[in-house]
């Protein structure tokens, strides 16, 4: 096969306690992959004049794929590059329970779904400011029966859906529903009974993208209803597409059914360009105690390797993931264990016979 390049991006505070041992396993399975280190942050900005420079965006750009991790700031514009810069619109969050998670719920042992995240638009595009930027369009609420320009001081936020940023991430839901094999189902959520004109949108494009899958179930539920079914019958859900927003809020929903952040992957896919990283933040509280669980950044990378091809070396770290956790052995800290970080990277070495 031939040779791929991963840019990686440490990330802040505690990430770098997760990330760079995960390369180290990837590297241990001596696979034809380069891994790079594109300069980011302050140490961009003392070197170059910027947190991210053109040097570091050509890194990434040569790069196969990203392995991102979680930023407090300092990697911020390399993300919003991944994200804008490489239009990696579906962000794609799996939500699998694995014998040995800590999950709070009474049966977790069929939870296995996916949400598929609008990652590009919505109330994302940063378009805020203060009403009275918004006063020469006369805006009238129907529901509250005033004006904008009655209403006093106040901010906006504008929320965006678009044909085509709703049909490519709709469409991507039902080719992982395919692709997955199982229930053979997407299920569309968003709030169209209040806002018909943008997410009820969002839904007709998914009734008029679901004529060309008559293979693949398709439901809509309004995201209220959805997030009390979710809770209530996850077993019931297969692949799940929504808008950014939502997708941001019930995907992190999503994981503390099977046990919490540390679990939980993900990754961004566009056209011709991924990353991956861990869906939890830096924790900045944990830093350089060595316990922060590096199940997700790990499972992360696995997702990564499938992307690029290696599905054998994918389903041997994701198999060895699931080992430890049934076995009860190395289980971390915030899944009711006493496991360091380190010694979890050590017994997953173990599973996966590197030691």
């Amino acid at each position: 096969m031939t040779r791929k390049t991963v840019a990686v991006f440490p990330g802040d505070d505690a990430s770098p306690e997760v990330m760079h041992p995960t390369v180290e396993l990837l590297e241990k399975l001596h696979l034809p992959i380069d891994f790079v280190y594109p300069m980011v942050g302050n140490e961009a900005l003392a070197a170059h004049g910027s947190r991210f420079p053109e040097t570091s965006k050509a890194q990434v750009d040569e790069a196969d794929a990203t392995f991102f991790g979680s930023t407090s700031g300092q990697s911020t514009e390399a993300l919003f590059y991944l994200r804008w810069g490489k239009q990696t619109y579906a962000n794609v969050r799996p939500c699998q329970f694995r014998p040995g998670y800590r999950s709070p719920m009474a049966n977790p042992e069929n939870i296995d779904f996916v949400v598929v995240r609008e990652n590009l638009e919505d109330l994302y595009l940063g378009l805020e400011g203060d009403l009275t930027d918004l006063a020469g369009l006369n805006l009238y609420s129907k529901h509250a029966k005033t004006s904008l320009k009655d209403m006093g001081a106040g901010r906006y936020a504008i929320k965006v859906i678009t044909e085509v940023g709703s049909e490519r991430v709709i469409r991507f839901a039902f080719e992982l529903a395919r692709e997955r094999g199982g229930m053979r189902k997407v299920t569309l959520t968003s709030k169209y009974n209040m806002l018909a004109k943008a997410d009820g949108y969002f839904r007709e494009i998914g009734f008029e993208v679901a004529k060309d899958y008559p293979d693949i179930a398709f439901e809509t539920f309004i995201v209220d209803d959805f997030l009390c079914r979710m809770i209530t019958n996850p077993c019931a859900l297969d692949v799940v597409v929504m808008p950014n927003l939502y997708g941001d809020i019930m995907s992190d929903g999503a994981a503390g059914l099977i046990g919490g952040l540390g679990l939980a992957p993900s990754g961004c896919y566009g056209a011709d360009y991924a990353y991956f990283e861990s869906a939890h933040g830096t924790a900045p509280d944990i830093q350089g105690q060595n316990i922060i669980n590096p199940t997700a950044t790990v499972l992360s990378a696995s997702m990564m390797l499938s992307y690029l091809g290696f599905h054998d070396a994918a389903n041997t770290i994701e198999a060895g993931i699931s080992s430890l956790y049934a076995a009860g052995q190395c289980i971390p800290v915030d899944q009711g264990g006493i496991a360091k970080t380190n010694e979890f990277f050590q017994a997953l070495d173990g599973a996966l016979g590197l030691t």
